[in-house]
């Protein structure tokens, strides 16, 4: 595997548009849509709140009923969240547009939202960006670039990513584009993530490899233990890398799901480390637990945890708050077995052993967590399962951004 420059039109046959529709910022690009020349084979996986936007119920019902999608139509600013009959309206007439604008079938057409809850969109907006963006539909790297940039909200930097393997001498590429920075918590999927490969496989593995992979990432994810009413990854895969279509676990499908896993693993921690008013991506990894989903459980306890946050913040080598937030997890261990670590480009140091704090140098420690990334190591002693979890730092400016944020 290769990691290449690119994000959502890196593998063949993808184009993609950005365009300033004025939905709700005044200043900025804010529409993106992604084509695939020829019908995907597309999966999905969605919000688990109870309140689901509109896009999510019509992105939900056609990965479920169609084979195959061609296009999706993201906006930002307005969430099409609790909008009734009118934001599935919506939906219905974005993808519409898309037909008149490109003769790709309505209902090979998602669309996603991302904003203020509560608004309705202004279709006639949304139909003009369409038709602006349809001529202009490119497969290259800027065009890429300036969607990732259209879909943000509060993020301050586009996510993209990209990686090329081979299958069978084929070269199969798999790219992308995601955004998030608040309302973020593990639960599928915390976050607008839209991948795109031109890989060949089957609809039921691509679906299967998606579901089981966002558990390891995305789900591994926490800014602010919100879990949005929007969140909605999705996954198209084209065939036009001339691969043999998978169709069973080989080592082709393996191949794919290591690289899926890949820019999947990116994208939550490219994520967690803009949460809104973060300075920080804080890692935390659990070792040798007894079990997967007890090192998942411990690891998302430490990055949920505020005091936690509040303490890389202000680079303090708080370890008893790490050791609360794991021991109020739900998992069951000896206390006095565990050893912690902090991390960072800087170095590592050993913090906690024995059940009491170990001889470390609290200049060093603040040293290590006034990095960009900071990772927590918790070697639980127990076993040889481990586990990785994400979030950021909490800071002042995180209450600002949403004292205001319909503003």
């Amino acid at each position: 595997m290769e990691v290449i420059t690119g994000g959502v039109t890196a593998a063949k046959g993808f184009q993609a548009a950005a365009t300033a529709a004025g939905i709700k910022y005044q200043d900025r690009m804010d529409m993106a849509m992604i084509v695939s020349q020829v019908p995907a084979v597309t999966a999905g996986t969605f919000t688990t709140n109870v309140v689901q936007a509109a896009p999510v119920k019509w992105d939900r019902q056609m990965v479920a009923e169609q084979r195959c999608a061609q296009a999706i139509v993201v906006n930002a600013g307005i969430a099409n969240a609790c909008t009734g009959a009118e934001g599935m309206e919506c939906c219905r007439k974005t993808a519409e547009a898309v037909e008149q604008c490109t003769d790709i079938p309505a209902d090979q057409v998602l669309v996603a939202s991302t904003g203020v809850i509560g608004m309705q969109l202004p279709i006639e907006k949304l139909q003009a960006g369409v038709e602006a963006m349809a001529s202009e539909l490119k497969d290259s790297i800027e065009k890429g670039h300036q969607a990732a940039c259209a879909i943000m909200t509060t993020d301050t930097k586009p996510k993209e990513a990209a990686v090329t393997f081979e299958i069978e001498g084929k070269t199969v590429t798999i790219g992308g584009m995601c955004k998030g920075s608040g309302m973020i918590h593990p639960n599928m999927c915390t976050m607008l993530s839209f991948v795109t490969t031109d890989l060949a496989i089957s609809k039921e593995l691509l679906q299967e490899a998606l579901k089981m992979d966002v558990q390891d990432t995305y789900n591994m994810v926490s800014v602010d233990g919100d879990t949005s009413t929007n969140d909605t990854v999705l996954l198209l895969a084209n065939g036009m890398a001339g691969n043999p279509e998978i169709t069973e676990k080989d080592e082709n499908y393996d191949k794919f799901i290591e690289a899926l896993n890949y820019i999947n693993t990116a994208f939550a921690k490219k994520m967690a480390g803009d949460g809104e008013g973060a300075t920080a991506l804080f890692e935390t990894k659990v070792i040798h637990a007894d079990t997967k989903e007890h090192a998942k459980i411990l690891a998302k306890s430490v990055i949920c945890s505020s005091l936690t946050k509040a303490a890389i913040y202000g680079h303090d080598a708080n370890w008893g708050r790490i050791l609360c937030a794991l021991g109020y997890s739900g998992v069951k261990f000896d206390p006095e077995a565990i050893e912690l670590y902090f991390q960072s480009s800087f170095g590592r140091i050993q913090i906690y052993q024995n059940g009491v704090a170990a001889d470390y140098s609290e200049e060093e420690a603040a040293k290590i967590l006034s990095e960009e990334e900071v990772t927590v190591l918790v070697d639980m002693k127990m076993g040889e399962a481990e586990a990785a979890a994400w979030g950021c730092d909490l800071t002042y400016d995180y209450v600002k951004i949403n004292a205001d944020y319909r503003s």
